[in-house]
């Protein structure tokens, strides 16, 4: 079932959003050459808890690993896809790319977002999928406006992303969210006709959140039960954003 949210339901997910985003705002300053993947998860727990924010990762519990979660942060380096988890001996270098991805609550009301950063020099090839990435979300954000159907979101993506030349990853997909961290509906990043294409309404809120690989779309998990990779070893890039439907158009609520 999809839950509507009322206004003063959004204003609450607006502070969760917004605290989101300053988090990744100040991990994405952080994260540079020499710095490590739990330096980073050590900062968000330290901004977490001085906020009083619950994590949304941390004790959250996936079936298919048969445990839960145990930090605040995914840190998924260049072929990760998502989930990696922060690391001591994770050092990230030039040439790197890491994906930031987060999620608070905060009086019972979610926010989720993901960044992508470069590190040092990149190649053009991952300064592209970083780029059309972004440009995919920005695409499918615009896209979150009463009576457009979910497949518009999840056609624009999947048309940007591959008409340059990349690969959607089809095993992970964005949701909706609000008292749960995942609610209905599931947000592909591709058309599914095999799912439920309902119509937009005042008050859904989902996170949308485009995974791209530079080479295949295909993806594993590896034996850590948690670290999905490219299969193909090829850059995977991953933004998202909760954005609410509103009757004046899209309102992200994970940025200002």
């Amino acid at each position: 079932m999809i839950v509507i949210k009322t206004r003063t339901e959004l204003e609450k997910m607006r502070r969760s959003g917004m605290l989101v985003h300053e988090i990744l705002k100040a991990l994405g300053e952080m994260a540079k050459e020499g710095v490590s993947t739990w330096d980073l998860e050590v900062a968000a727990v330290k901004m977490m808890q001085d906020s009083g924010a619950k994590p949304a990762f941390k004790g959250y519990y996936v079936p298919a690993a048969g445990e839960r979660f145990k930090y605040v942060l995914c840190t998924s380096v260049n072929e990760e896809i998502v989930h990696g988890m922060p690391n001591p001996k994770r050092i990230l270098k030039s040439g790197d790319i890491v994906s930031i991805d987060t999620g608070v609550s905060l009086d019972g009301y979610f926010g989720d977002s993901a960044i992508t950063v470069g590190i040092g020099e990149l190649s053009s090839q991952a300064k592209k999928l970083l780029q059309v990435t972004r440009e995919s979300l920005e695409l499918a954000i615009d896209k979150v406006r009463e009576g457009n159907r979910l497949f518009d979101i999840c056609g624009t993506v999947e048309e940007h992303v591959v008409s340059n030349g990349f690969s959607i990853v089809r095993e992970y997909v964005g949701h909706g969210i609000g008292t749960q961290l995942h609610e209905e509906p599931q947000v592909p990043n591709y058309v599914d006709k095999r799912n439920e294409n309902p119509r937009l309404r005042e008050g859904m809120v989902l996170a949308i959140e485009p995974m791209v690989n530079a080479g295949r779309p295909e993806a594993k998990v590896l034996r850590d039960k948690w670290t999905a990779v490219a299969k193909d070893g090829s850059y995977s890039a991953h933004f998202e954003h909760c954005v609410a439907v509103t009757k004046n158009g899209p309102w992200v609520l994970t940025r200002p």
